[in-house]
């Protein structure tokens, strides 16, 4: 997901991600302009998701909740993100692997409530999806070209957050999070990287860029999957697929982690996930088809089903952001559903 660098630009107090220089080979370009500080809200949450001072009462209306799906028949859906001022949801839709190196196309569709699919951009090469600070670029995990990137919403135009570590390409990034002040954290499994050469010598990540650096966060985890930033940004969620589990990281003021613990010690194939503003988290389970919410101990609160198998992704949209909008189903059957909770949360 990745091409054309940028360079930071605050000017005033807008946001923006900015003009081209050049990378280095173990750094990525310039990093995404932070929310200032006024503005910003809990430091884990993008921009205005999520008020301080709120008390919430339990995030579901039962433990075992039924999502209603509104459209099936997509190849193989992944990332959702809402994107608010504009009213719509973007998410990835990626295709059978083609041609000799054996990578999956990628298009980013468009939903706009209640009921208008569109195209908003092909030959994506993306996976998981999120938004800038200032909610004008969407940070997507690109496998076209073993990245991380930007596309802006107004002109689609590409930038590079990570194009490799230390000189090596990365496997395939699969999945993102980003912190109101810019710094990205996303995971680096190999499914997506098809017939590609392994630069990153069998491992599989988790990486974070701040200040236009790429750093590595944790090299040992079997195939991290789906990845999310606690309200207060003091803890980092990752989903390890090859593990059953999903492992937390304490995050600091600088964006640098501690050593990782278990969060959930089984979940069966955890894909993607995300977290509400009271801090509990949704984790997808491509085994059984199921949305998993926990408290911020680890507790599990109930269950949400959108299918028979294959859960992969979550965000929470509407225009209370109390939607949470589900990615499901078989390969060519997968479909798009969704279901009204009771605490808002984050938009991918």
């Amino acid at each position: 997901m990745v091409l054309q660098p940028a360079a930071t630009v605050l000017a005033s107090l807008l946001l923006a991600l900015p003009a081209a220089v050049p990378a280095g080979p173990d750094t990525a370009p310039a990093p995404l302009a932070g929310q200032p500080a006024a503005l910003a809200g809990p430091p884990g949450a993008p921009p205005g998701v999520c008020p301080t001072g709120t008390g919430y009462g339990p995030p579901l209306p039962s433990t075992s909740v039924t999502a209603t799906k509104i459209r099936g028949g997509f190849a193989f859906l992944e990332g959702p993100v809402w994107i608010a001022d504009r009213g719509y949801l973007l998410f990835s839709d990626m295709a059978a692997a083609t041609g000799s190196e054996w990578v999956q196309p990628s298009t980013i569709r468009r939903f706009t409530p209640p009921a208008t699919f569109d195209t908003f951009l092909g030959n994506a090469g993306s996976n998981g999806l999120a938004l800038t600070p200032d909610g004008q670029q969407l940070v997507a995990a690109t496998h076209d070209q073993r990245s991380v990137s930007t596309y802006r919403l107004d002109n689609l135009a590409r930038g590079v957050v990570a194009g490799n570590y230390q000189g090596r390409a990365f496997n395939s990034p699969n999945d993102v999070a980003v912190r109101s002040d810019g710094v990205v954290y996303f995971t680096d499994p190999n499914f997506q990287r098809g017939n590609r050469p392994d630069q990153m010598g069998g491992r599989t990540s988790v990486f974070r860029v701040s200040n236009g650096q790429v750093s590595l966060v944790d090299d040992a985890l079997r195939q991290p999957n789906g990845i999310a930033l606690s309200p207060d940004g003091g803890t980092l969620y990752v989903g390890a697929y090859g593990e059953n589990k999903i492992y937390k990281y304490a995050v600091q003021p600088d964006g640098s982690t501690g050593p990782r613990s278990v969060f959930v010690n089984y979940v069966g194939g955890p894909d993607g996930g995300t977290i509400d503003c009271a801090g509990n988290v949704y984790w997808t389970s491509g085994g059984d088809g199921l949305v998993h919410v926990y408290s911020p101990t680890g507790s599990q609160l109930g269950t949400i089903r959108s299918g028979p198998s294959g859960t992969t992704n979550v965000a929470f949209g509407g225009s209370d952001r109390r939607t949470l909008f589900v990615t499901s189903g078989r390969t060519n059957d997968s479909g798009l559903y969704s279901v009204r909770l009771n605490v808002p949360g984050y938009p991918y």
